[in-house]
């Protein structure tokens, strides 16, 4: 047996047995993020069993690669856009509650239901005769 052929067949074992422990600690590196994850449903407001199903959920995404992060210009674009969809003329109160600005306030959060945009629009009383 040559020097090449027996380096070729260590090279061989070792990839064979190595393939199994890369894999476990990938897969033990998916696993110990699902335990963080349902560590936090413990310490959260939320149903439990609602914060499991999503935990799962976003697990099987991530392995799909289907999880991924949107840009802030994106996320404004979305908001602009479901402002189209609102009757014309309160288009402009849409827009002007999502630029913030004078008379605007924001509160709440996600665990509260939502984030609350308000603006105050100050209208002048109609004309009396």
């Amino acid at each position: 047996m040559t020097t090449r052929t027996t380096l070729g067949s260590l090279w061989l074992i070792s990839l064979l047995l190595a393939g199994p422990a890369l894999a476990q600690s990938a897969t033990s590196g998916a696993d110990a993020r699902a335990q963080r994850e349902r560590a936090t449903c413990d310490g959260v407001q939320q149903d439990k069993a609602a914060c499991l199903r999503e935990a799962g959920a976003a697990r099987q995404e991530a392995g799909r690669n289907g999880l991924t992060g949107a840009s802030a210009a994106s996320y404004d674009a979305n908001a602009m856009a479901r402002c189209k969809l609102q009757p014309a003329a309160d288009q402009a109160d849409c827009e002007a509650r999502l630029r913030g600005g004078a008379g605007s306030t924001t509160g709440g959060s996600v665990m509260g239901g939502g984030v609350i945009r308000e603006t105050v629009t100050p209208v002048p009383a109609p004309a009396t005769k």
